[in-house]
């Protein structure tokens, strides 16, 4: 099927959920085509908050997927066509909202604009247009930016695949978070959890927490010093987590000191916005290596990582074998012999792993959480959850 094909069919199937966009352009930046009845304003609202330019230096240089936001909350996200190498064709899916976002939000978010000069009646158009902006869940937006990348170079790819870049963050000292506390501890669980196992498929708790949480609540007109205060806090936590993962408190507390230097070193928002993530990042990756089994060969370490970054998808010992080249047969023995479990039992201990920290973390109700997972359905989900703790998956929660 030809491209053009290939996503006009997708724009079809995606707008049965709702009214997100398809956006074409050539490999200068200029839009071809687009499925989006308030076509010339809000590519120009694309174009004006600087994310079309963000996208076509991005997709220059790379191959894979990208998300692109702004300080409003609004989110696209964008997918490359290549010929030889070069950039051809930039495809773009929505906007959307990540969250849901009030009209004081919209207000705050265009004072990090207040450089561009823009007209009351300006405003207020967009202010109309962004009523009808749907808000979508980060999950659903990257499944669809993954078809999207699918279409355009037949190639699977996996979430943590995409570079999803921060959104800008405006302060508001009067917004009280609307979310529990409850919740936030819930999340912030989540995310030391998969800190002390070195849990390298994170990126999805990790964005699910930003959504409960803007950080450390302290009242003050300086965002940056507030933004400081919340990544220190945050390194604190996950510096203790790293620790108790089996980090050496040596290096555990020297990257820690490292990363709050950094963080107190900075001059603007724009520097310090991407600490954060690139620290748990560099914590999590550490603890993995350090609790990498060194009795484990090469080839049974891989199938291990492997399983553990592709939870989400049905992993048969067929597909491990085709990872390290063995066959199906001497990996399967080989995988017992150096684990002590057999392939589909390390899986299913793996999955419900996963599956208690997004119960603890997240909103996510037993049955999404079990379709997330590839389990078939939610009741054998819950019966095997059941058999690994000794509790139903509503229980644990509750626990």
């Amino acid at each position: 099927m030809e491209v053009f094909q290939s996503m006009a069919l997708l724009a079809e199937l995606v707008q049965c959920g709702g009214p997100i966009f398809t956006w074409c352009y050539d490999e200068k930046g200029n839009l071809l085509r687009s499925n989006c009845p308030d076509e010339a304003f809000l590519s120009g609202i694309f174009d004006l908050f600087g994310c079309k330019q963000q996208m076509m230096e991005y997709g220059a240089a790379h191959d894979t997927p990208i998300t692109l936001g702004t300080a409003l909350g609004i989110l696209w996200a964008a997918a490359f066509e290549k010929k030889n190498g070069e950039l051809k064709r930039a495809w773009v899916m929505g906007p959307v909202f990540y969250q849901d976002v009030s009209m004081r939000g919209i207000e705050q978010g265009l004072r990090y604009y207040s450089h561009l000069e823009t007209s009351v009646s300006w405003t207020m158009h967009l202010q109309q247009v962004l009523a009808k902006v749907p808000v979508l869940q980060n999950t659903i937006l990257h499944r669809y930016t993954l078809m999207m990348h699918y279409c355009l170079t037949g190639i699977h790819l996996e979430i943590s695949d995409i570079n999803s870049e921060t959104p800008p963050k405006v302060y508001d000292p009067t917004y009280t978070p609307a979310h529990d506390r409850h919740k936030v501890w819930m999340a912030e669980q989540g995310l030391l959890q998969m800190v002390r196992t070195g849990d390298l498929n994170y990126k999805q708790a990790l964005s699910n927490s930003m959504t409960l949480s803007a950080g450390v609540p302290v009242h003050s007109d300086d965002a940056l010093r507030q933004s400081k205060i919340s990544v220190i806090v945050f390194t604190s936590l996950v510096c203790r987590a790293a620790i108790e993962g089996g980090l050496s408190p040596e290096e555990a507390y020297a990257l820690g000191d490292s990363y709050i230097q950094t963080a107190e070193s900075a001059k603007t928002l724009d520097d310090l916005n991407p600490l954060s993530l690139v620290m748990y990042d560099d914590f999590i990756r550490r603890v993995h290596k350090c609790r990498t089994n060194p009795k484990l060969s090469r080839p049974v370490q891989q199938c291990v990582d492997y399983i553990e970054m592709h939870l989400d998808q049905k992993i048969r010992a067929a597909d491990l074998a085709a990872v390290v080249g063995y066959t199906e047969y001497y990996l399967t023995h080989k995988f017992k012999a150096e684990t002590g479990l057999c392939i589909n039992d390390y899986i299913k201990f793996a999955k419900i792993e996963r599956a208690k920290v997004l119960l603890k973390s997240t909103d996510q109700t037993v049955q999404e959480i079990a379709a997330a997972l590839c389990f078939s359905t939610r009741n054998y989900f819950s019966r095997i959850f059941q058999e690994v703790t000794g509790q139903t998956p509503v229980e644990y929660r509750g626990g």
